[in-house]
């Protein structure tokens, strides 16, 4: 048993790789869903980090997701991803409307073959928790979407990585004037630390 408890405390790039592609892939999915960008018959619920979490059945979308986040999950291993961006834009005037921004900084003195740092998996679950629950009450301080809305994924790696042929150099895609930001809460492994934040642009009134 206590060697048990040992293990599922020791977390090895590998393991920290998996648990933050993970949450990607949940929080991409609860801002989909709580900011409307697609329709809520378009999502079931599922049990995480002791929450109900919404993800989506949406089959083109799904295919999408998986793809950049294997490619992302690579990035995390070669700890060379410095931050993924999810953008919302207005689909009738392409104008930028959000921001959500999670920066990462990864342990460059930890490998594949090195020993797993210690830190309890409750305790990063609950670190996770905290930032989806921001990310659920987003639509309390977020003004509203009044028009459709599409979304894309932005990537930012070291200058070294090499970047598959199915990715495109894009811009920034930063929200052009009137933006204001809100802090996200961070989570951190002990080999990768996630921080958010999320620009959006302030109402005209």
């Amino acid at each position: 048993m206590a060697t048990a408890q040992a293990t599922k405390n020791s977390i090895t790039l590998k393991g920290s790789t998996a648990i933050v592609t993970e949450f990607f892939g949940y929080a991409v999915n609860s801002i989909l869903y709580q900011r409307g960008i697609y329709s809520p018959e378009a999502f079931e619920r599922k049990r995480k980090y002791g929450l109900g979490m919404l993800v989506t059945t949406d089959e083109a979308l799904k295919v999408y997701l998986v793809s950049v986040l294997q490619q992302v999950n690579d990035w995390l291993m070669q700890k060379t991803l410095q931050k993924l961006v999810m953008v919302v834009t207005a689909v009738g005037t392409k104008e930028v409307l959000e921001r959500w921004v999670f920066d990462i900084e990864a342990d460059k003195s930890t490998d594949e073959h090195s020993e797993g740092k210690e830190k309890p998996e409750k305790e990063i679950t609950q670190e996770i928790s905290a930032i989806i629950r921001q990310i659920t009450a987003s639509v309390t301080f977020l003004p509203l979407l009044e028009e459709a809305c599409t979304f894309e994924l932005l990537v930012y790696t070291d200058t070294e990585s090499i970047t598959p042929t199915e990715w495109e150099v894009s811009d920034p895609r930063y929200i052009a004037d009137n933006a204001e930001q809100v802090k996200l809460r961070s989570f951190n492994t002990s080999v990768h630390k996630v921080e958010g934040l999320v620009s959006y642009k302030a109402s005209d009134e």
